[in-house]
């Protein structure tokens, strides 16, 4: 039996699918899938309707604009998809705004000559979730064994970190907000409180498996603890867009009494590449989020992701009087 022909409609499922040996197999991406680099230039099946190339408050804006006039954020191409002939069609249901709606999906599903396409509905919301969706995808395409060694290795990273932070007393370990949008602020939810306290924190608004919170700069002065450490990972930002609103952030942060402004601990992360793809990658956003809350503890790995994060010097940054 030959192996199936599989199209992925989001950049995590990319991710997965070639961690479980299936990349010559693959068909289609979606417009935003870029890793592994090899992925790129083969069909594109998807597109947005916003171009992101904006400031995060104008690209929130224009996202509820969509939202409010009852438009898809993406979308499916049909006649590529049909073009491609997948066996196997990777996709979500977790977020419209991040990835093709689902009822798109079937809906391209049913123009299809191939009506056996199977479909694999990815929803993570914990980190275990992320866990038991690469072995599914891993299952679907025949690659059940390739998708345990990856588990296995992804293990092994995590069990490294919980190691080296067992040594930590309680009070080193840092009450810690994660960001995942400028403007509004929002504060990263899902599987962040996770990363969070595995990497040796103590996770600030969010529980595992909430969804990402908007708060005002009220609500943001009045954090109770106040964070220790900030990490700004905008989600669809690389960490040169964040920077290029590094004005903006900086004066809100300036306003913040928070003891991270003080320590010099906020931190800004390439929040494309990392955090909010829940795919094998999340294992290097818990490393990097390690070294922003222990530095020494983590110097290697601050060196191993030096491109994919900064720290974040608010005084720096601010924009003059």
């Amino acid at each position: 039996m030959s192996a199936p022909r599989v199209a992925s409609l989001l950049p995590s499922a990319t991710e997965m699918i070639c961690a479980v040996g299936m990349e010559e197999h693959l068909v289609g991406v979606s417009h935003e899938c870029d890793w592994p680099p090899s992925v790129v230039g083969r069909p594109v099946l998807t597109s947005s309707r916003l171009s992101m190339v904006g400031a995060s408050g104008e690209n929130d804006r224009d996202l509820r604009a969509l939202l409010q006039d009852a438009l898809a954020v993406y979308a499916v191409d049909d006649e590529a998809l049909e073009k491609v002939r997948p066996d196997v069609i990777v996709t979500q249901d977790l977020c419209d705004v991040c990835a093709v709606a689902y009822d798109d999906v079937l809906g391209a599903v049913r123009t299809l000559t191939n009506s056996d396409v199977r479909l694999v509905n990815l929803h993570p919301k914990v980190l275990q979730d992320i866990w038991d969706d690469l072995r599914r995808v891993g299952a679907a395409l025949g690659a059940s064994e390739a998708a345990e060694r990856s588990l296995a290795a992804m293990d092994a990273r995590v069990a490294s970190v919980r190691e080296r932070v067992a040594q930590l007393a309680p009070e080193q370990r840092p009450h810690t907000l994660t960001i995942e949008w400028i403007d509004p602020v929002m504060v990263g939810g899902m599987w962040m409180p996770e990363l969070v306290e595995i990497g040796g924190g103590r996770s600030l608004v969010t529980s595992a498996g909430e969804h990402a919170p908007t708060l005002d700069e009220d609500a943001l002065r009045a954090l109770d603890p106040a964070p220790d450490v900030v990490l700004v990972k905008p989600c669809g930002f690389p960490l040169a867009k964040t920077l290029d609103e590094s004005g903006d952030l900086a004066a809100l942060l300036a306003r913040m009494p928070w003891p991270a402004i003080e320590r010099g601990a906020v931190w800004v992360a390439d929040g494309n590449a990392y955090f909010n793809r829940p795919g094998p990658r999340i294992v290097d956003s818990l490393e990097i989020l390690a070294a922003c809350m222990h530095p020494q503890l983590f110097a290697d790995f601050a060196e191993l992701y030096a491109e994919g994060f900064r720290r974040f010097g608010v005084g720096e940054h601010a924009p003059s009087a």
